[in-house]
């Protein structure tokens, strides 16, 4: 008994922490969790990045309900996916049971229910949160042909309209937008503006408008467009608690992939839009990115720079970035290798795929005496992991098998209804319930000229015969109405956008 002792005072040393943390759980030996042995990881490590990973129902979800508790207690916002629907029940207190209260005792937790503040998002208008939209110019050419499946080639050309559009002050806001561009831009009139800077071939043309009559058709057409989700409005506390906004599919649950996209996004907004702030004491935010290897499949090599480079670069902002999935290995080695804390639940070995990504999970963890750790990886109970962070003086902690702290609030769904009720309450409904269509390129290129800024109604001109018609370019250049539109508006359009890191647009 005095060797089991010894070992877990051993590890839990490498826990200690003179300040803030967030408590994960006890160290367990030999099957036995020490109460006394406590695995923490201190606040100020948070924005250094981790993961969250595990084979299904080995308790991931509430792993990340526990840590987004504590964050909210200390008063960090948290952003969390929703995907499931698992966890509304953050803003409900839990109720205490049998195993609640044995897990209490071993984990050395003086646990007491309790709510949590949480404001319901959904991607797009049909959910049952506040539904948040993206422009089609905020997210980019990068982002975009991620979510439209497009190859290296058709990204190229991608990017090249959104240059030209970008160029001639024309908002890109939502699907329709880009169409009537791209529409314009295989005319003959378009062909000839493109001259000097590349062209726009009819084929891949077509590519793009058919996956664009896709993302229209599975509810893509819900989520472009206006008022644009502003990223202060996820960093809110309430009463001295960090607000836990919740994003969940709403009807786009057949477009995975532009759900992990527009993670992808707000993280390179939130990049864009916060200072600089240096070694803080509590990160500014908390960023969960579950079903993380959806981001990454087919992604190509230039996307996968971008993410490894913002996440990367997004520390020194104070935000932190937890990837949530099943397997470490569904993460590119130089995105994992940017992951301070990692929490591995139980994984499978049944077949010899998943014998390989064991042994090759093995091999991304310190080396410990205290565990077979290919052994202990299969081994692991519902609620427990195998835990390295880092320490105060940021070097990572010994490996711990750990078992975890059941989380405060209600470890369930509130309902569909409770969801709905709760978020027509929220403040932020005012603000994002209502589409707004404001005149954008659809409307300008309908007319083959932009409009003044003025009348709220929308009056066609008469139309000319096409040989007498001057060509679109000259009609903008020769317009002293719209040069004097384009200025007046340069703060929220401008002449030309100036895009970021990740290809989003840079807000001034």
């Amino acid at each position: 008994m005095s060797e089991t002792v010894s070992a877990t005072q051993e590890i839990a040393a490498g826990y200690a922490t003179s300040g803030a943390a967030v408590e994960l759980g006890a160290v367990v030996v030999d099957g036995t969790a020490d109460a006394a042995a406590r695995v923490r990881v201190p606040l100020a490590m948070m924005n250094r990045h981790g993961l969250v990973a595990g084979a299904t129902g080995t308790g991931k979800t509430k792993t990340l309900q526990g840590i987004a508790e504590q964050l909210s207690a200390a008063g960090v916002p948290v952003v969390m996916a929703d995907v499931k629907g698992d966890l509304s029940g953050l803003a409900r207190q839990g109720t205490a049971n049998d195993a609640i209260t044995k897990r209490a005792k071993d984990t050395g937790d003086d646990w007491a229910a309790s709510a949590f503040p949480v404001q319901f998002l959904s991607l797009g208008t049909s959910g049952i949160g506040v539904p948040v939209r993206a422009t089609i110019s905020g997210f980019g050419p990068l982002l975009l042909a991620k979510v439209l499946g497009l190859n290296e080639t058709q990204e190229s050309t991608l990017g090249l309209i959104f240059h030209w559009a970008d160029g001639k002050g024309l908002p890109l806001l939502d699907t329709k937008d880009l169409r009537a561009v791209i529409t314009y831009l295989t005319s003959p009139d378009g062909k000839a503006d493109l001259q000097g800077i590349g062209g726009v071939s009819s084929a891949t043309a077509g590519v793009i408008l058919r996956a664009l009559s896709n993302l229209d058709a599975q509810g893509g057409d819900e989520f472009f467009g206006e008022p644009e989700l502003s990223v202060a409005d996820l960093m809110r506390q309430a009463d001295g608690k960090g607000v836990i906004s919740l994003l969940e599919l709403g009807n786009l649950s057949d477009r995975p992939a532009l759900f992990s996209t527009f993670l992808m996004w707000l993280l390179a907004e939130l990049f864009e839009e916060l200072p600089e702030a240096g070694d803080l004491a509590a990160p500014k935010l908390v960023f969960f990115f579950d079903e993380a290897h959806l981001l990454f499949d087919d992604a190509s090599k230039a996307f996968v720079e971008r993410i490894e480079q913002t996440v990367k670069l997004i520390r020194s902002k104070g935000v932190g970035v937890f990837f949530c999935t099943q397997l470490p290995t569904d993460l590119p080695n130089a995105v994992l290798s940017q992951l301070g804390a990692r929490v591995q639940h139980a994984l499978r070995a049944f077949t010899p795929d998943d014998q390989k990504a064991l042994a090759r999970t093995v091999k991304t963890y310190p080396t410990t005496p205290h565990y077979e750790l290919e052994k202990a990886l299969t081994s692991l109970g519902t609620g427990e992991a195998i835990v390295t962070v880092l320490g105060e003086t940021g070097a990572p902690t010994p490996v711990a098998w750990t078992r975890l702290r059941a989380p405060r609030s209600l470890m369930g769904t509130i309902g569909d209804d409770a969801v709905k009720e709760a978020a027509a309450a929220s403040d932020l409904h005012g603000t994002y319930a209502q589409t707004v269509d404001r005149e954008s390129a659809y409307e300008r290129m309908a007319r083959k000229a932009p409009a003044a800024p003025a009348p709220q109604e929308k009056k066609a001109e008469p139309k000319k015969k096409e040989e007498d018609d001057p060509g679109f370019v000259e009609k903008v250049m020769g317009n002293s109405a719209v040069r004097s539109f384009l200025r007046s508006a340069a703060s929220a359009v401008g002449r030309e956008v100036t895009r970021g890191l990740f290809g989003t647009r840079r807000r001034r």
